[in-house]
């Protein structure tokens, strides 16, 4: 099969080639996400760059206006996110400046986690602080419907085959109405969706470097710390990730974000906007392999799972989704 796509990349590179001193041979793939981005490293002559990324993001599925759009939202904050060199939006290409290749996945470990989430935290709250309302898209109740509603349809019933009675959807729509009241009543801020180790890269300047931030949203001020302690791709023991929570909320409240007054009532919301991401990833990692193929998500449903569990069990209101959850363990 040829690459249609990647013919017209190279023929949008050679173009490049003279004002940026591409070496067109280099160009070999970076990264691919679980959508249909994907990424290319090419190298460079021209000083400050030894390498760049090209993103390559077919405009059928991924235009890239959000991306940009972030992006400069992003930069403007003081967050560290690839610089767009370049842009041919019709054909869906970027050309940026090279983040690198240590993702925080990579490299933390009991003796780096402490400053490298420190730096994590300290971004996060440049983000939320630059906040603003009819910027982003609301991150709404429909919108937290449609993603919970990834459980049930690709999890429950296409993975695992589970047919529903009437008792266990009544009991899950309990539970999403209860999750999506918790979520709606805490204040906005600017959503990156994914802030966590595989979108973190480990950078000798401002640290980290952000990525994948394209469907950010201006919603509930919690969900990125869930995305980033309650890492579907790593897992820290629960007394650690509660003194990082704490100095998020301590950090926080100190610059001036809205933080509860009570650490208790902001850590049930952490909780509960991890349950509604955790709910949603199985559903995702799920259609992820069932829909496009890629099995490699399966391996990290077992702690997404063990996450969503544990937060069930603590709450009165979530023991019978608890245990639903618990009679799909494999």
């Amino acid at each position: 099969m040829t690459d249609t796509r990647l013919d017209t990349l190279r023929k949008w590179l050679k173009g490049l080639e003279p004002n940026w001193q591409l070496d067109l041979a280099s160009l070999a793939p970076a990264s691919a996400d679980a959508s249909f981005r994907r990424y290319f490293r090419i190298g460079s002559k021209t000083p400050h760059f030894e390498t760049l990324i090209v993103m390559d993001a077919p405009p059928q599925h991924e235009p890239l206006d959000d991306f940009i759009k972030v992006d400069l939202l992003l930069e403007n904050a003081g967050l560290n996110v690839p610089k767009i060199l370049e842009k041919n939006i019709a054909e869906g290409f970027l050309l940026l400046n090279d983040l690198g290749t240590k993702t925080y996945l990579a490299e933390l470990n009991s003796e780096t986690a402490n400053w490298l989430y420190q730096d994590a935290t300290q971004a996060l709250i440049k983000m939320q602080l630059a906040s603003k309302p009819g910027v982003l898209p609301n991150y709404d109740a429909a919108l937290l419907l449609r993603e919970l509603q990834l459980f049930p349809e690709w999890y429950l019933n296409k993975h695992l085959s589970i047919q529903l009675d009437t008792k266990q959807e009544q009991l899950i729509k309990d539970a999403f109405d209860c999750t999506i009241h918790n979520n709606l009543a805490q204040a906005k801020v600017y959503v990156h969706r994914d802030f966590h180790s595989r979108n973190l890269m480990l950078t000798e300047h401002n640290n980290p470097g952000v990525i994948d931030f394209q469907d950010a949203v201006y919603g509930p001020i919690t969900y990125d710390a869930a995305s980033l302690w309650r890492d579907a791709y790593i897992a820290w023991p629960e007394e650690q990730v509660l003194d990082w929570v704490i100095r998020f909320w301590e950090d926080g409240k100190k610059a001036g974000l809205p933080m509860p007054e009570d650490f208790g009532e902001f850590y049930r919301d952490f909780e509960w906007m991890g349950l509604q991401r955790h709910l949603k990833i199985l559903g995702i990692f799920a259609r992820l392999f069932h829909r496009d193929g890629k099995e490699g998500y399966l391996k990290d449903i077992p702690l997404v799972l063990e996450y969503a569990i544990a937060t069930a069990n603590r709450y009165i209101e979530l023991k019978p989704l608890a245990r639903l959850l618990e009679s799909t363990r494999r």
